[in-house]
C-alpha cells in the first residue's frame, strides 16, 4: 500500500452485490506484532484489552487479511487462517485478500509462486484448484468468508508473465481471473458459503486507469466509483486507505488535520463519498494496517499512519495504546 504523491492512497475494489456496508481494518500483521514486537493492546483509557475488542468498539465490522501462497513464513495459510478464526470468533466478517504470490503482490510485483507452472493453461488450472482448496480450508475450520479479493492490486495483471498486461493485451489476466473465479464456484458447489468476490485495483481515485482496466477486461466501462457502479451494477469499496498523524515531507491533497482527529475526518469523508454512490453500491472501506507498530509508515511517504501510540520503554513488553481515531467508524 502506497501513498501516491499529493493524494492519500485509495485502492478500489469492485464486488458482487450485498446489502452490508463493511467498516474494516487490514489486520494482517497483528499476530506478528504480538509475538515479534511484544504488543500488549490498551484502550484509549489505558485499560489493557485486545485489539479485536478495541477496534470493534470503534465500529469495525470486517477484518481484511492477506494470504501468500508459500507454506512457510508470514501471511501463509496457517497464520492467516488462525487470525481469521480469532477475528471471526470476536464477531467480525472476514475479507480474504489473495496475493497469488509467495510475497507482496502489487503493481510492480506479481511473481508466480514457486513450484507453480508458468504456461497459461496449466497455471489457470493450478490457480483454480488453489482458490477452491483455500476456501474449503477456511470453511472446514469454521470460517465462512464474507469477501474474497482474487488478486491484490492487479492493475498491471497478475501471475507474471502469463497474466501480465502488455500492449493493452488483457487476455492473460482475464483468463487467470476467470479461473480464480471458477475456483470460488467450485468451492461453493462443494458446500462452501458463497462470498462476495472482488477485483482489487490500486489508484481507485484515478478515473482513467479504472476505465482502461475494466474496459480492457470486460469490453466496456467508464470510470471509477459512480460510473463504475452505474456501468456494471457492481458494488465498490475502498480496499486500502489511511491518513497520517505525522507527515512533514509530503504535500497532501486535502486540508485535513494531520493528527488523530484528521484520521477520523478522512475516513468519515470517504464514507460520505461512498454513501453517495448510486443505488447504494458504495459498500465498504478498509483502513490499512492500523496496528503495524514497528513500521508505522508501511509503504507510505508519511512517517506515522497507524491508530495507536507505542511505548517501547518496557521492552520486550510493548504498551500499545489506542488513539481516539480508533473510533472512526462510530
Amino acid at each position: 500500500m502506497l501513498i501516491r504523491a499529493l493524494l492519500p492512497f485509495l485502492a478500489l475494489a469492485a464486488t458482487t452485490l450485498a446489502a452490508t456496508f463493511h467498516k474494516g481494518h487490514d489486520l494482517s500483521s497483528v499476530a506478528m506484532m504480538e509475538t515479534g514486537q511484544g504488543a500488549i493492546w490498551h484502550a484509549a483509557s489505558g485499560t489493557e484489552s485486545t485489539i479485536e475488542s478495541i477496534l470493534a468498539s470503534g465500529g469495525m465490522t470486517t477484518v481484511r487479511l492477506r494470504l501468500w501462497v508459500s507454506s512457510t513464513g508470514q501471511y501463509n495459510l496457517a497464520s492467516t487462517l488462525s487470525l481469521a478464526k480469532r477475528f471471526a470468533a470476536a464477531g467480525s466478517d472476514i475479507l480474504l485478500d489473495f496475493h497469488f504470490s509467495d510475497t507482496w503482490a502489487d503493481p510492480s510485483h506479481q511473481a508466480i509462486p514457486a513450484g507453480w507452472p508458468t504456461d497459461l493453461s496449466s497455471l489457470s488450472m493450478t490457480l483454480r484448484s488453489y482458490v477452491a482448496d483455500t476456501l474449503t480450508a477456511f470453511h472446514s475450520a469454521g470460517v465462512d468468508l464474507a469477501l474474497v479479493a482474487l488478486g491484490n492490486e492487479i492493475t498491471a495483471g497478475m501471475l507474471w508473465p502469463a497474466g501480465e498486461i502488455s500492449n493493452n493485451d488483457f487476455s492473460g489476466v482475464a483468463t487467470l481471473w476467470a479461473a480464480a473465479r471458477n475456483g470460488v464456484r467450485d468451492a461453493v458447489s462443494a458446500g462452501v458459503t458463497a462470498p462476495q468476490v472482488m477485483i482489487h485495483l490500486d489508484n481507485g481515485w484515478n478515473s482513467a486507469t479504472q476505465s482502461w482496466w475494466y474496459k480492457g477486461v470486460f469490453g466496456t466501462g467508464k470510470s471509477s466509483l459512480n460510473s463504475l457502479a452505474s456501468t456494471y451494477g457492481k458494488a465498490v469499496m475502498v480496499a486500502e486507505t489511511d491518513w497520517p498523524v505525522e507527515c512533514p515531507d509530503v504535500t497532501l491533497s486535502e486540508s485535513i488535520m494531520v493528527n488523530a482527529k484528521g484520521q477520523r475526518t478522512w475516513v468519515k469523508d470517504i464514507i460520505s463519498v461512498l454513501e453517495d454512490v448510486p443505488s447504494g453500491l458504495g459498500q465498504g472501506v478498509f483502513y490499512w494496517e492500523p496496528a503495524f507498530i514497528n513500521n508505522t509508515a508501511p509503504g507510505s511517504g508519511c512517517e506515522d499512519n497507524i491508530l495507536f501510540d507505542v511505548d517501547w520503554s518496557n521492552w520486550p513488553e510493548t504498551k500499545v495504546t489506542a488513539r481516539s481515531s480508533v473510533q472512526m467508524y462510530k
